[in-house]
Order: C-alpha cells, then sequence, then structure tokens
C-alpha cells in the first residue's frame, strides 16, 4: 500500500452554522461553514421554517422556463441549419471582383 496518502484527521474541528450555533466533530478540515444544523432544521425544532438559501428554486424554475422554451424537435433543428448553410452560401462573394471590392 502506498504511504502517506490518508489526509490530516483534526480531532476538534469547529463547524459553525449561519444561525451562528458552534460545535466540534472530527474532520478532515479544520472548520466547516454549514447554512442548517440540528439546531436550527425544521425537522428538529418542529417549528415550519423556509430555508431557501439564495434563492435555488427561483433559480431552479428560472432554468426550467428557459430550457423549455428552446426545445425545437429534430426536424425542425434541422431545417434551421440548412436555412444557415443557404445564408452563409448567399453572403458569399460570386466573382472574383466581389471578393477583391469586400476586402477593402
Amino acid at each position: 500500500m502506498k504511504t502517506k496518502i490518508h489526509p490530516k484527521w483534526h480531532e476538534e474541528a469547529k463547524v459553525t452554522c449561519a444561525c451562528g450555533n458552534t460545535f466540534t466533530v472530527g474532520a478532515t478540515v479544520p472548520e466547516i461553514q454549514v447554512e442548517v444544523c440540528a439546531a436550527c432544521h425544521p425537522f428538529y425544532t418542529g417549528q415550519m421554517k423556509f430555508v431557501d438559501t439564495a434563492g435555488r428554486v427561483d433559480a431552479f424554475r428560472s432554468k426550467q422556463a428557459k430550457a423549455k422554451a428552446k426545445v425545437y424537435s429534430k426536424t425542425e433543428k434541422r431545417r434551421l441549419k440548412r436555412l444557415k448553410r443557404i445564408r452563409e452560401e448567399e453572403e458569399k462573394p460570386k466573382s472574383l471582383e466581389e471578393l477583391r471590392s469586400k476586402k477593402k
């Protein structure tokens, strides 16, 4: 087995909750920041509390709405790709004179 591959173990790692509660546990990092702990979690306190850190629910809903708005069928994607290719072909110069005049 390889030697010295395990992380350092901290017996007294300090855990700090967003509510202000602190406690110590054993961990591989010296300090841990958490958003919800046993002192403020609705399951343990019995109080109904909406836990939405930084608008995660709103961000998820907006992401889902964007995904639904841009759904194209396979035939529609092919049609759009073909139209794009046709537009690019029309924009290309037809003669050497047009090519020279565009460079200037």
